[in-house]
């Protein structure tokens, strides 16, 4: 039969304005259920108060994972230098051995950003940016953040002294280097970017001593010059940025001027190119017909480009985000690498 409000079926006025106050998050006029609340107007109703314990639980996981500062992991790509420039890309055994490197590397490197973040969190509550780092933040615990780092350095060390004892070597070095500099040297002039340029050229000596090779010189002093070409502009970042509160952030910046670090820039860049030109017609194991000299015009775009970033644009603050962002450079590092390859492997 008919229901008894004489209606036939279907939905009625009164079910549509409940169906829409339920969608609003609203209680039902003569419901005695609790609505519930919305947390924008995107999120749609809810069917539940997520419980504040685990929110904060994952907002502590995301933390750490941040801390562990992934989006650096780029730079230990230079532990595969040894591969590509050896020839010894055709090898799987060599492939292998280089990608765990790096690995190692990725997680040596997280260790000392944590380490870092924990003795410098006070300082960067002062940095427009850095303050968000979550051990600066308060979301990361100081004392998880010492655990997972003694407990990723540990495992990492251990794990790179089995994948080669040269390479462990290499890997105590870089961990060594840190701690001073974490501790010392980056409060000392000029000593601050020469350690940040000693840890590349570990890294490129620990990709050699992976695979068991030999590595010219020449990459070693390209290295060398190339992680003070970067830290250089960051140093110079930081002191056009923070202007007078540069100090503050950053205690070894009160030694530096902007006159001065633009001097070091141009001796440094004049250095690098001179030396990778250098390199590709007079270092052992390249092309006889000197074809290594083709891929000149590439670093010398990438390095004019990164200058007219710093200089005019104000970036460099990062360098890992303008290498990975701006895509001229981007493309110019992908054309230089596929280039190195061709001329490379070429003729085997």
């Amino acid at each position: 039969g008919a229901p008894p409000n004489g209606r036939t079926g279907g939905v009625g006025p009164r079910n549509n304005r409940t169906i829409r106050q339920r969608s609003q998050g609203r209680r039902p006029r003569g419901s005695t259920a609790r609505a519930v609340p919305r947390t924008s107007d995107s999120d749609g109703p809810l069917p539940f108060v997520a419980d504040p314990g685990a929110r904060a639980f994952l907002g502590i996981v995301r933390g750490v994972v941040t801390s562990l500062r992934p989006r650096q992991w780029p730079k230990n790509a230079v532990v595969l230098a040894g591969l590509l420039f050896a020839r010894e890309l055709g090898k799987p055994d060599a492939v292998a051995r280089a990608v765990t490197g790096a690995v190692l590397f990725c997680l040596l490197s997280s260790t000392v950003y944590l380490v870092n973040d924990v003795l410098d969190r006070d300082k960067d509550r002062l940095h427009p940016t850095k303050r968000l780092r979550p051990i600066a933040a308060g979301i990361v615990p100081i004392p998880l953040a010492l655990g997972i780092a003694a407990a990723v350095g540990v495992a990492s060390l251990a794990w790179s002294i089995a994948l080669e004892p040269a390479f462990g070597g290499a890997a105590a070095a870089y961990l060594a280097l840190q701690a001073l500099y974490v501790v010392v040297l980056k409060h000392l002039v000029i000593l601050d970017v020469l350690a940040v340029a000693g840890g590349f050229v570990i890294r490129a000596a620990a990709g050699a001593f992976a695979i068991g090779v030999p590595v010219s010189p020449w990459l070693y002093v390209c290295t060398m010059l190339l992680a003070l070409f970067l830290a250089l502009g960051k140093r110079r970042q930081e002191i056009a940025l923070l202007a007078s509160e540069a100090h503050g952030h950053r205690p070894v910046l009160r030694g530096y001027t902007l006159p001065l670090v633009d001097q070091l820039i141009g001796i440094v860049t004049t250095a690098l190119l001179v030396s990778y030109m250098l390199y590709t017609f007079t270092a052992d194991a390249l092309p006889a017909n000197h074809a290594m000299m083709l891929t000149i015009p590439f670093p010398l775009y990438g390095v004019f480009r990164y200058l007219y970033l710093i200089h005019v644009r104000g970036d460099g603050g990062a360098p890992e985000e303008v290498l990975l962002r701006d895509r001229p450079i981007a493309l110019v590092g992908i054309s230089w690498v596929v280039a190195c390859i061709a001329i490379l492997y070429a003729g085997r």
